[in-house]
């Protein structure tokens, strides 16, 4: 079966935005691995979270759901992670993944990782790499892929590194094994990646210092730190929000609301490019959960025009790059999105896959190997087409929303995997006025 988003007049009303994923990650991570029992509301419970939570039991922690996004955690505290006795599948995600990696680097114990076909064909030299030369030892598929073994070492020997590429997992993977380090380890990054870790690790009780350098920062953490169990409240997903601000501002009629979305800067690049390009949006604070801001955003109908995605806010917006693309389709003028290679190693080569999903919907578009430049129809894109998803939550979801303004309905051939990051999103769509459902192939 396929599914099918059809055209409505009309999307309207309130949603709460649903836990953020990366910060669930993280929760169920320090949580696992601090000592005490930590509680954590408001976590994600899609397949990616529950993949890391299944994890970290696996290397000796003790997770235990408590109710509808409640979550205890008795950590390992200073007795240590335990080798696991089957291999730690982590599906499709690649943070769980390569921050597990960093933990289990610091330890004497060995794992081997494994996820699904999407996961397997990630690059995992971006942390091999590093955790070797901190004295980690892996055995790798070719190209250094998963499935792999790692062996850990305790103490690590502290590292000082710069990554290649801008990456907030990367930079995670290096906070955690620097944990376990004998000295300090030091994280240079030329472009500025989400900060969750640093901000959720303080609130775990560890010291980790971060110097701006422009566009840029230094990350410092000293290994021999440890963690202590804490109550742990998980903001609302931006990444998830801008799918339902997309939807009301390309609707022909559109005011929603979104409760509860973690403001930060690292995080709202999405937001800023579409304000750039015209859209209504309202903000109003409303709070603090794990040590980020809260805010509720408002999101209207809006004649968008084209523009050119700043540089500076691309690492912000990495993973919303789908979904900005279907808006700037709808869009008056040309859109151009540069610098964003990252995209070709996502969950799927999202660079080639945005542009599929809008050529196959009559959109204009040009690919290059760091982006494309999308020709807006002005209005309502023609629609009509199926969209192939490689396996790709954040392509099938935008696609979706795509159908709920276009001309003509828009199908996607799988949506099993939105369920990795946006369990209630066919709930939360259906609320606001949206038309989604099974259609025979």
């Amino acid at each position: 079966m396929f599914w099918t988003s059809h055209p409505v007049d009309k999307i309207s009303g309130i949603v709460t935005a649903p836990g953020d994923k990366s910060c669930s990650h993280r929760a169920l991570i320090f949580s696992g691995l601090a000592d005490g029992t930590s509680k954590i509301s408001g976590l994600l419970e899609g397949e990616d979270v529950l993949n890391t939570g299944r994890a970290m039991s696996a290397l000796g922690a003790t997770v235990d759901r408590a109710g509808t996004n409640q979550w205890t955690v008795k950590g390992v505290g200073t007795a240590g992670l335990v080798s696991p006795s089957d291999s730690l599948d982590f599906g499709n995600s690649g943070t769980g993944s390569r921050l597990i990696m960093g933990v289990v680097a610091g330890y004497n114990i060995s794992a081997n990782f494994t996820g699904d076909a999407s996961l397997s064909s990630r690059p995992m030299a971006r942390v091999i790499t590093p955790l070797k030369e901190m004295g980690a030892q892996f055995e790798a598929t070719d190209g250094g892929r998963l499935p792999l073994t790692i062996t850990g070492r305790n103490p690590l020997k502290p590292i000082n590194y710069c990554p290649p590429q801008a990456s907030a997992q990367v930079k995670s993977c290096l906070l955690l094994a620097g944990l376990r380090a004998e000295g300090t380890t030091v994280i240079t990054e030329n472009s500025t990646t989400r900060d969750h870790s640093e901000r959720m690790l303080r609130g775990f009780g560890a010291t980790v210092s971060v110097q701006s350098t422009g566009e840029g920062a230094i990350v410092k953490i000293d290994g021999g730190q440890s963690l202590q169990a804490q109550e742990t409240s998980v903001p609302g997903d931006p990444s998830s929000a801008a799918f339902l601000a997309a939807a009301a501002i390309i609707s022909n009629q559109g005011g929603v609301l979104v409760e509860n979305v973690m403001s930060n800067p690292t995080r709202d690049g999405i937001f800023r490019a579409v304000a750039l390009m015209g859209a209504k949006i309202g903000a109003e604070e409303v709070g603090l959960a794990a040590g980020e801001r809260l805010i509720n955003m408002s999101f209207e109908t809006s004649p968008l025009s084209g523009c050119t995605v700043p540089r500076n806010l691309v690492p912000s917006m990495i993973d919303e790059f789908p979904i900005l693309a279907v808006m700037a389709a709808f869009a008056d003028g040309e859109t151009i999105v540069r610098d964003a290679a990252e995209l070709r190693v996502k969950e799927s080569d999202r660079i080639s896959a945005v542009v599929k999903m809008l050529r196959v919907n009559g959109v204009e578009v040009e690919e290059f190997e760091d982006g494309f430049i999308i020709q807006g129809c002005g209005g309502p894109v023609p629609g009509g087409g199926l969209v192939e998803t490689h396996h790709d939550h954040r392509i099938a979801m935008s696609a979706l929303i795509m159908g709920t303004a276009a001309q003509r309905p828009v199908s996607v051939d799988d949506i099993a995997m939105i369920s990795t990051s946006y369990p209630d999103f066919f709930e939360h769509m259906q609320m606001l006025g949206a038309d989604m459902r099974q259609t025979a192939r």
